[in-house]
C-alpha cells in the first residue's frame, strides 16, 4: 500500500549542512524527510521555483529524452528503506506496456516534479523511518548531543525555512 506525497520543500540539516528535501502526505499530516546530496537538491529547488537554465540540467535531459521516445513517467515510488538507505522507483509506460527502474529517490523526485508525475511513499517505509527516530536519540550521549536533541525536537519544520538557492 502507498500513500501519496508531495515535496512540502527543502531544507538542509543544521548538524551536517546536508540538504534535506521534505515529503508530506496529501491526505495526512505525516511527514518524511530524506537526506540528499547538493546537486539534487539543486535540481529540486530549480523545478519548484520554475527556474530556467539556458542548458538541460541531467534531469532535465532524461525528461525530454522520455518526451522525445514516446514514455510517460506515470509516476514514482519511494519503496525501500535498509540500512538507513532510502530506495526509489520511476513508474513509466511505454506504448501500452508499464515498467519500473531503480532509482535514487532524490533524482526520481527531481524527475517526477518536471513529469508533474504523483510521488508515493510505501506505507512499510513511513513505518521504519519512524523506528529510526528511538535509535537516533539512545545514540546522542553527550551534553552537547543532547542540547542540539532537545532543540530540534522543540522546531517545527515549518522554522528551518525553505533551501535558498
Amino acid at each position: 500500500m502507498t500513500k501519496k506525497v508531495y515535496v512540502s520543500g527543502l531544507t538542509i540539516d543544521p548538524l551536517t549542512n546536508s540538504p534535506i528535501v521534505i515529503l508530506k502526505e496529501v491526505d495526512g499530516d505525516q511527514a518524511l524527510p530524506i537526506w540528499i546530496g547538493l546537486l539534487e537538491a539543486t535540481s529540486i529547488a530549480s523545478e519548484l521555483e520554475k527556474v530556467k537554465f539556458s542548458r538541460p540540467m541531467t534531469h532535465d535531459l532524461y525528461k525530454n529524452t522520455m518526451d522525445l521516445m514516446g514514455i510517460r513517467i506515470t509516476g514514482i515510488e519511494i519503496c525501500d528503506l535498509k540500512d538507513n538507505t532510502y530506495f526509489a522507483v520511476i513508474h513509466f509506460k511505454v506504448q501500452e506496456k508499464e515498467m519500473d527502474i531503480d532509482a535514487r529517490p532524490s533524482d526520481a523526485i527531481a524527475i517526477a516534479l518536471r513529469a508533474e508525475a504523483p510521488i508515493f511513499v510505501n506505507e512499510s517505509v513511513l513505518k521504519k523511518s519512524k523506528s529510526l527516530e528511538p535509535n537516533y536519540k539512545e545514540t546522542v550521549k553527550t551534553s552537547e548531543g543532547k542540547k542540539w536533541t532537545e532543540i530540534l525536537e522543540s522546531m517545527n519544520p515549518d522554522d528551518f525555512g525553505k533551501y535558498k538557492m
